[in-house]
């Protein structure tokens, strides 16, 4: 593969570039990039990873993939442009949240199309990707497909209608990993220690509580019940969770984010 184009410029096409470019998947020079509008972002990509955000039209029909990483509600309109300006013979890599490969084949004709849900953490090589193919993958483009993927973390293969769970929770997980972040600071402070305190802690926390799952044979709710005395200030903790209705919050937060994704898919 020597030439790939990026539909979309935002955060999950960087995250993207800068991961295969740090992997030496692709070199800057094959990372073709466009949006519809904003030149700034593309001069800071150009600027930044030295990837091509200026160049010739023909590039369309040479590319080998063509990666769809638009805002949803500008998918249709973006593969409408496309639709007359590439070749039969480039596969696709969406990136879309809620746009299903029915409806990409549909705008772009009856292609090789792979959905994939990546994260941002695909910047240092450590997204959690979910992916789904259509029958025009041939064998070598599904391991080419999944190596990609591989490069920049992890990967499963899900049936196309579970993109909408993956989306939800790893997809968009980052994010809530952040916000409770963001809580764990603005409390920590409240009860006496610095801002940098709290972060030095609480990500090592977060890292070491990562690996335990990874490397445990244990459930988390055992490995959660070890760390639980009995009358302990854990205790108390799971307690004031258990009243401010934790497990539910989490439950509204995944199931309002797949059913968002449900809607991009319905238009």
């Amino acid at each position: 593969m020597k030439k790939i184009l990026f539909i979309g410029a935002g955060s999950m096409a960087e995250a993207l570039i800068q991961g295969w470019i740090k992997e030496k998947v692709f070199t800057p020079q094959e990372i073709y990039v466009t949006n519809r509008s904003d030149k700034e972002r593309l001069q800071f990509l150009q600027e930044t990873y030295g990837v091509h955000c200026l160049f010739d039209q023909a590039i369309y029909k040479e590319a080998d993939l063509i990666i769809l990483a638009m805002k949803p509600k500008d998918a249709i309109a973006a593969m409408c442009d496309l639709q007359s300006k590439i070749t039969e013979q480039s596969a696709i890599l969406s990136i879309l949240a809620g746009i299903a490969i029915t409806t990409i084949t549909e705008y772009l004709g009856n292609r090789p199309v792979a959905r994939v849900m990546p994260n941002t953490s695909a910047t240092i090589g450590m997204s959690a990707s979910g992916i789904a193919f259509n029958n025009e993958v041939s064998s070598g483009q599904r391991i080419m497909f999944l190596q990609l993927l591989e490069a920049v973390g992890s990967v499963i293969e899900v049936d196309e209608d579970q993109l909408h769970a993956v989306t939800a929770l790893s997809g968009s997980g980052p994010a809530y990993i952040y916000y409770l972040m963001e809580a764990f600071e603005r409390v920590g402070t409240k009860v006496g220690l610095s801002k940098d305190t709290v972060r030095l802690l609480m990500t090592q926390t977060l890292a070491g509580t990562a690996e335990m799952l990874k490397q445990s044979v244990d459930e988390p709710d055992v490995l959660r019940k070890k760390v639980t005395s009995p009358g302990g200030t854990t205790e108390a903790g799971i307690q004031a969770l258990e009243q401010y209705q934790f497990n539910e919050a989490i439950e509204a937060c995944i199931k309002e984010a797949e059913a968002r994704s449900r809607s991009l898919a319905n238009g």
